[in-house]
């Protein structure tokens, strides 16, 4: 497959499909006859069928290049969206495992310190294991 810049076409679309510029259509001279003041008929036709043409390139490229708009503009707000949705989702801590750790240690010393105030006399005296003390 032959891949052609944007601009490549561009030139590509002016030196082959283009028979006239607007400068050359501006200053155009008809050939007279030599009967009368007229111009030749079909030197006049032949020149307005080139300029059909153009007019038909320059509408086909135009409307490529509307199509092609709508369909990046409609990829630009997809992205857009994906973007909006990426950013409302709610982003998890990453230390939030060592904090909990570290709070259900306080918890036990705490728990440890209160069974200690509360059945002290009976800890102590039903076993010999301190195993229980923080």
């Amino acid at each position: 497959m032959n891949f052609v810049s944007r601009k490549q076409k561009i030139e590509v679309l002016k030196v082959d499909n283009i028979n006239y510029t607007p400068q050359d259509i501006l200053h155009k001279q008809f050939k007279e006859k030599s009967i009368g003041k007229g111009y030749d008929m079909t030197d006049v036709d032949g020149f307005l069928d080139n300029v059909i043409k153009d007019y038909d390139t320059y509408n086909k490229e135009i409307e490529r290049l509307n199509d092609e708009n709508e369909r990046l503009r409609a990829k630009v707000d997809e992205l857009n969206r994906q973007i909006e949705v990426g950013a409302s989702m709610p982003s998890r801590p990453a230390e939030s495992q060592p904090v909990s750790n570290a709070t259900n240690m306080d918890i036990l010393k705490r728990l440890s310190n209160l069974e200690r105030r509360v059945f002290g006399s009976q800890i102590n005296e039903g076993s010999s294991n301190d195993s229980h003390l923080l």
